[in-house]
């Protein structure tokens, strides 16, 4: 190879390098720069593989040492990477080549191009690194300096290595995360050092096994050993920073282990809108109950709060003064009274979670017998009543709940901005408005942030102003509220309707959308209903409280098992028609297809934003089909994707049609994450008089386990053997 053929690998190696960290700097660049800075990659890896077109003539020719096997496997591997990525990101291309866009579909292209994107960084990291020592043979250091060298790059590799795993780099790389979520918070001189230090950390990797494939042959310990101790000592550095500084993609949250202890010495700012008290002060009692002073407020949400739903109808409110837990309900606490944990995640500080109403009211009883105070409720086979003079622990009413969250304010969220996942637990990717934002969050009041997938120990965030932890988010909280439309006239300490077949639940959980934890958002369920992200929080009366008896009386909702069994089902890629098409395999029971007149785009981008407007304005799609004989089945299982976290507008048009009084319905669904998200509370309030049985939830079209899962869930609901 000439002289000047050298002189210009080397300028190509140190482009692609920098173009590469322009690559990596999507929120510093934007969209439109993104894409030709990716022509431009493409070009640069283009002429590289021209100057290096002798290679592929001796690439079977030769012998292979270890050096030359590992260069060559990751030659490979990163040319496929890059043409992965330039492939993908062309068919996805809205300014760069626009007429390439859909050549081949685009929530296949989307999920390859994030995955092979990161791995080509980490491919090209690891190809720099493997030619470094090469490049560098002929500088004259001093051994001491190569070892003071290698230590310092191993500690700016080791800060790499946590930054790479904080950015969760290796859920890109696994698929396990299907868009990109980007901190536009961040300054651009923030955006590109993090970048180089990311960079960093496979090309130090590089650089170190380079050296250990070309002392393979040699016998010197040191020569084989400091390669190999320079890595372990990049990695303690990258994982000790990873447990000792607050992670999560670009934001961190406060873990509080010794939970208990936080409720002291709280107070609370005066509001205006408290009345009739002059100020309030938040006091606490021997149990660690946060003493709420009574007033009034408005309950609800204004008509101009953006996803806002009917049944917040605005209203002014008065409460009595209340004692509140400032904590959800640990585990610890209610395995201590009732002397079983039946949790998803399981941690004496996390919440306990996947108790029904009943449940939440038994454990109230529970903990009142145990504190030597009167319990407040009364069960039996009519129902359950409540003694409003005892002085024992309870469920809150739904209007003391929005009080309490509230703390005085009148916007969306207690924090009195949009919440970001640094605040709450909650479906982190999805933050408020980002539904009708989704391809430019830029204008989000608040970032995609981190997805927990789990609950957190309680009080792992700020506390409200009135020093309640978690209001918003890691599990909803049961209230002793029937749901139904808000009775404007019952302004004093309302209890809600008296009856109903849903109770409601308040705040949201660690799966949900931010949209679904607001102050003002009401869920629903039947008093049975068990879910991974739903708990409860107590409170206890204070002075003056009300007196009387409430009685939620019991529902005649019950489950059929025996009755005729109709699969009714709405898809759009296929996944809920390929678990639909597993059910009526397995049950034998007709099968109807829940079909909108006006289809949906068969563009994964167009729908994502039809899906969303449909929900923002409540649509009720036209179906082009319709059950004729609706009254001869007695089970209805309803399958639906998830989308944005509930249901399908068509499955609305479909619940409003039909009149499901005495029917079962059994809810499926495929979902990228979300799992049910809201789905289940939006199928319980569409249809009021129906019983809602045990859900399925299917990742996408369910692999594998496809059949036994629905085997089980069927067998759950009584339809299997």
């Amino acid at each position: 190879m000439s002289g000047s053929d050298t002189v210009i690998k080397r300028v190509i190696d140190i482009l692609m390098t920098a173009v590469l960290l322009c690559l990596m700097a999507y929120q510093v660049t934007g969209e439109m720069a993104h894409e030709w800075i990716g022509i431009s990659m493409t070009v640069l890896v283009i002429i590289h593989q021209i100057l290096n077109r002798k290679w592929y003539g001796v690439l079977f020719r030769g012998k292979y040492n270890p050096y030359r096997t590992v260069s060559t496997v990751l030659n490979i591997l990163l040319l496929i990477c890059l043409a992965m990525t330039a492939f993908c990101g062309m068919s996805m291309s809205s300014y760069a080549v626009p007429f390439l866009y859909g050549m081949a579909p685009v929530a296949f292209v989307r999920m390859m191009h994030l995955a092979m994107s990161h791995w080509a960084i980490v491919l090209m990291g690891l190809h720099l690194g493997m030619h470094i020592p090469a490049m560098t043979a002929g500088l004259k250091w001093q051994p001491e300096t190569r070892n003071v060298l290698t230590w310092v790059f191993a500690g700016f590799s080791g800060i790499g290595l946590y930054l790479f795993l904080r950015n969760n780099m290796p859920d890109y790389m696994l698929f396990r995360v299907l868009f990109a979520f980007i901190d536009y918070d961040k300054a651009s001189w923030q955006v590109f050092l993090e970048n180089v230090l990311m960079l960093a950390f496979p090309v130090f990797i590089g650089t170190q096994t380079a050296h250990l494939c070309r002392n393979a042959a040699k016998r010197t310990s040191a020569q084989n050993l400091r390669p190999a101790v320079s890595v372990i000592v990049m990695a303690i550095i990258g994982i000790l920073l990873q447990i000792v500084v607050p992670s999560g993609n670009g934001t961190s949250y406060i873990v509080n282990d010794d939970w208990s202890s936080t409720a002291d010495d709280i107070t609370v700012s005066e509001t205006d809108n408290i009345r009739p008290t002059e100020h309030s002060a938040a006091e606490t009692v021997d149990d660690g109950f946060v003493m709420i002073q009574g007033g009034s407020f408005l309950m609800g949400s204004p008509e101009t709060e953006n996803w806002r739903i009917d049944d917040e109808i605005r209203h002014e409110v008065s409460v009595s003064s209340f004692y509140m837990d400032p904590f959800e309900t640990t585990q610890a606490e209610y395995v201590r009274l009732m002397d079983e944990n039946p949790s998803a995640f399981i941690s004496d500080a996390l919440p306990i979670e996947n108790i029904s109403w009943l449940d939440a009211v038994r454990f109230a009883n529970a903990k009142s017998k145990d504190a030597c105070l009167t319990p407040v409720y009364m069960i039996s086979d009519q129902g359950v009543t409540w003694d409003r003079s005892a002085d024992g622990y309870r469920l809150p009413t739904e209007a003391e709940w929005e009080y309490a969250c509230r703390a005085g304010t009148e916007t969306p969220f207690n924090t009195e901005r949009s919440l970001s996942a640094a605040e709450a637990n909650f479906y982190g990717h999805y933050p408020y408005e980002i539904e009708e934002n989704y391809f430019n969050n830029s204008v989000l009041e608040a970032k995609p942030g981190e997805y927990r997938q789990t609950t957190v120990s309680v009080g792992s965030f700020e506390p409200n102003a009135w020093g309640l932890y978690d209001m918003h988010g890691n599990v909803n909280e049961w209230c002793w509220d029937w749901y139904g439309t808000y009775d404007t006239a019952a302004a004093t300490d309302p209890t809600g309707p008296i009856q109903g077949t849903r109770h409601v639940y308040r705040g949201g959980g660690w799966n949900d959308f931010a949209k679904n934890m607001r102050s003002a958002y009401r869920a629903a369920g039947q008093e049975d209903m068990k879910s991974f992200n739903l708990g409860v929080r107590l409170v206890r009366n204070a002075d003056h409280s009300p007196s009387g008896l409430v009685t939620a009386g019991e529902t005649s909702l019950q489950a059929e098992t025996d009755g005729k069994v109709l699969i009714a089902y709405f898809s759009w890629g296929g996944n809920t028609r390929r678990i639909a098409g597993e059910i009526q395999t397995q049950t034998g029971a007709d099968i109807f297809e829940i079909s909108p007149v006006q289809p949906y785009s068969s563009d994964y981008n167009t729908v994502l934003m039809e899906a969303q407007e449909d929900q923002h304005r409540q649509a009720r799609p036209a179906l082009s089909g319709h059950v004729e004989n609706m009254e001869a089945y007695d089970i209805i299982l309803l399958g639906y994707p998830n989308w944005w976290a509930s249901i399908p507008m068509p499955i609305a048009s479909f619940l409003e049609e039909y009149d499901f009084a005495g029917k079962t319905i059994i809810p499926f669904c495929s979902h990228g994450g979300g799992r049910f998200g809201q789905s289940l509370t939006a199928v319980a309030k569409l249809a009021p008089d129906a019983m809602i049985g045990k859900g399925l939830s299917v990742h996408y079209s369910g692999g594998a386990s496809l059949s036994s899962d629905v085997t089980a869930w069927l067998k759950e609901n009584g339809l299997g053997e």
